[in-house]
């Protein structure tokens, strides 16, 4: 190579350095967000900002700690945990931006950075919590509390960054802490190659192609109108059904033609477990071996000691009893389910035993004998847009708060995402709600809610949360609207109260805001979703989407009466994959069979009768292999039994939409919720504790 004048050489490198900072620049990550309540800049977003962002956020969230570390000044709480609460804002957005479209509207680049910067990102977060020299800063002011003249909230917060360093590793010495890096560096990858191979497994890897008309026989106008759209898009004739909710749920309800139930319902079980190079099988034995080795180097006997330490379940004896105690009478229930099924297969001459996959076909037709309900008869009631408006007036009779449309600001993905302004009854903010209704092929399965900026109180300042809602929910479809079933309407109830607990935290502190147990988390969500199906509510926004008729009478009772239908199915499914959470995160010891063999043996154990599969099998189990509920799925059902007691009070008020109630509802179960513990949040609400009844007899347990 020719040598280069050092002028010429001097010259080149300034351009070099103002090009590299012109491109800084135009990082949108990197600036303020120009943008309406300062929502991130979606149009503005490249898959080429996110590294460099992500390497920014991290060294000046290093900086950040850098400068806590080496203040020569005594550790006080402003300096030390407030500056710890404070430290990496530029990080949390692009992490928050990242990884939230990551699961919502992922591409092959993004699951490649994604796979690039996990690593580093792993080693970030350890470098951190492992930290012996911030730590010691944190001692010092957690062992002085209570002399420092600090209130409540300070002390809480303090407590809680103490207990999380400790429980991160801070106390192991030297060797033990660079093992535990190890661990969490290959948690991590192994983590995301779970959901990675997933999505593949769920939106690629399979589609049921029908081109005889013939094959039709039974479904509903709308799934077809659909899978027609389906098929166009993918350039195939015929009709395609995919193993999205919105498709295969209802062709099981409806297909007349079992061996087509079959085969896409066994594409659904199968996910994961196809031996080909999305297979999860070894993952999952990686992972939880791993969480077995984690859990012991930190002093517990099984990662579910570990977990449930911090949620008002305690350990795992308390969660074994509590789900057991609900798996008796359930699955005494699914059994006579069965028995009802097996007299229609024999009464029509089947001459065959009831499978998986012809659940939901003949429980659809017990519906329509016991309670002469017909799904498809209640979804032209359902039409997304009033479902919406319907939990947007619920909000507003409950809480005061008023939701507004706003089509000028940057989304993700214009023709499923829609955004509205929240505000109290007096006009003051609240934030910012984006709502993301349906399927797609970067989307993960599921709905979920997420947030773009979290709520806080900074001064007399509040910064007002942008909360996200993402849904996968059945299409429109020509001129007929989005037409939603009954699951649909109380998930998006589910997930919005989730939302409303996001967007009424207050707090001055991130790591307590909002900051619950996770099995009191889904309490916010599963409160709503009483509202959803509560008769009054109903009738305020159930109406015909052609007619505008409002939802008749009949309608409303037969879904008041069908209420228990078929409960004994979907709360043994659910307890069947709680156990089996619970089995994997109990082990001692490293897992010695194959996944596929541990997932037998457990189910066989408590007795899950064979027509029914535990609603997740291990090779899908997205929630606690890649989502952050690993010992923890027993929480929904955790929940509903505060859920439903917090529901009856109000309905014991003789008013649904009681202010009262609702006032306090909203102050210490979901505003102030991170104050305290759970269960005494809940008592300062309900003046009480929770009964269990009230669930038992709500499911048609007891």
């Amino acid at each position: 190579m020719k040598n280069i004048p050092v002028i010429f050489a001097a010259l080149l490198f300034l351009a070099f350095t103002n090009c590299k900072k012109e491109k800084m620049a135009e990082n949108p990550f990197l600036t303020p967000y120009n943008t309406p309540f300062e929502v991130p800049p979606f149009d503005k977003i490249d898959t080429t900002h996110y590294m460099p962002a992500f390497l920014e956020g991290m060294k000046q969230d290093s900086l950040e700690i850098d400068k806590i570390v080496s203040n020569p000044e005594e550790p006080t709480f402003e300096n030390t945990i407030l500056a710890l609460d404070r430290s990496g804002e530029l990080l949390t957005r692009v992490a928050k931006v990242f990884y939230n479209l990551n699961s919502a509207n992922t591409n092959e680049q993004m699951q490649v950075i994604a796979r690039d910067i996990n690593p580093l990102m792993s080693k970030h977060r350890d470098d951190i919590a492992l930290n012996a020299k911030l730590f010691q800063r944190i001692k010092a002011v957690y062992d002085k509390r209570n002399d420092m003249q600090l209130d409540s909230q300070q002390i809480r917060v303090t407590e809680k960054y103490y207990r999380d360093f400790e429980r991160m590793g801070a106390n192991l010495p030297e060797d033990k802490k660079e093992e535990l890096r190890k661990i969490n560096a290959e948690l991590s990858m192994l983590n995301l190659t779970f959901g990675q191979n997933l999505l593949a497994e769920t939106n690629k890897n399979f589609k049921l192609v029908v081109e005889d008309s013939a094959n039709l026989a039974g479904l509903p106008a709308g799934l077809v109108a659909a899978a027609a759209d389906a098929a166009a898009n993918a350039g195939v004739k015929g009709w395609v059904f995919t193993l999205s909710k919105p498709s295969w749920i209802p062709f099981l309800q409806y297909s007349e033609k079992r061996e087509l139930r079959e085969k896409l319902y066994r594409a659904y079980f199968m996910r994961g477990d196809n031996g080909n190079e999305n297979d999860n099988n070894e993952i999952v034995s990686k992972i939880v071996n791993l969480r077995v080795q984690k859990s012991k180097l930190l002093g517990y006997a099984t990662y579910a000691d570990y977990v449930l330490e911090e949620n008002m379940a305690k350990n795992p004896a308390n969660v074994y009893d509590f789900l057991m105690d609900l798996w008796k009478p359930a699955l005494a229930n699914s059994k006579k389910e069965v028995a009802e099924m097996q007299k229609i297969i024999d009464r029509e001459g089947g001459n065959f035993k009831l499978q998986p996959w012809d659940w939901w076909y003949y429980a659809e037709k017990v519906r329509k004998e016991k309670f002469d309900l017909d799904e498809s008869s209640l979804r032209p009631y359902f039409s997304l847009s009033n479902v919406r408006d319907g939990m947007f007036m619920v909000a507003n009779k409950l809480y005061g708060v008023t939701f507004t449309k706003r089509t000028d600001l940057p989304v993700y993905e214009k023709n499923d995402v829609e955004t509205f302004e929240v505000k109290e009854a007096d006009g003051r903010p609240v934030g910012i709600l984006y709502l993301d209704y349906h399927p797609r092929d970067g989307k993960d399965a599921g709905a979920w809610c997420t947030d773009y900026r979290s709520a806080i109180q900074e001064g007399e300042k509040r910064i007002d949360p942008v909360v996200s809602l993402v849904c996968n929910f059945t299409r429109p479809s020509g001129t007929t609207p989005a037409l939603l079933n009954w699951d649909e309407v109380t998930t998006l109830f589910h997930e919005f109260g989730h939302g409303l607990h996001a967007l009424f935290t207050q707090g001055k502190y991130y790591r307590t805001a909002g900051n619950v147990p996770q099995d009191y988390v889904e309490l916010p969500s599963q409160v709503m979703e009483n509202f959803a199906g509560d008769p009054e509510v109903l009738k305020a926004y159930a109406k015909h989407y052609e007619t505008g008729a409002v939802i008749p009478d009949e309608l409303v009772d037969k879904i008041q009466k069908s209420g228990k239908f078929n409960q004994g199915f979907e709360t043994v499914e659910y307890l069947a994959a709680s156990l089996l959470d619970m089995d994997y995160h109990t082990l001692g010891t490293s897992l010695a069979i194959s996944a596929e063999e541990f997932e037998k043996t457990a189910m066989s154990k408590i007795g899950l009768i064979s027509e029914i599969l535990p609603r997740y099998r291990s090779t899908y189990f997205s929630h606690i292999f890649d989502g952050g509920y690993a010992a923890g799925y027993y929480v929904y059902i955790w929940a509903a039994v505060l859920d439903a007691d917090a529901f009856q009070a109000f309905k014991e008020s003789g008013n649904v939409y009681n202010p009262e109630l609702a006032a306090k509802f909203r102050k210490h179960c979901l505003a102030e919720c991170g104050n305290d513990d759970g269960m005494v949040q809940y008592r300062k609400f309900r003046g009480q504790d929770p009964s269990v009844d009230a669930l038992l007899i709500r499911r048609g347990l007891k």
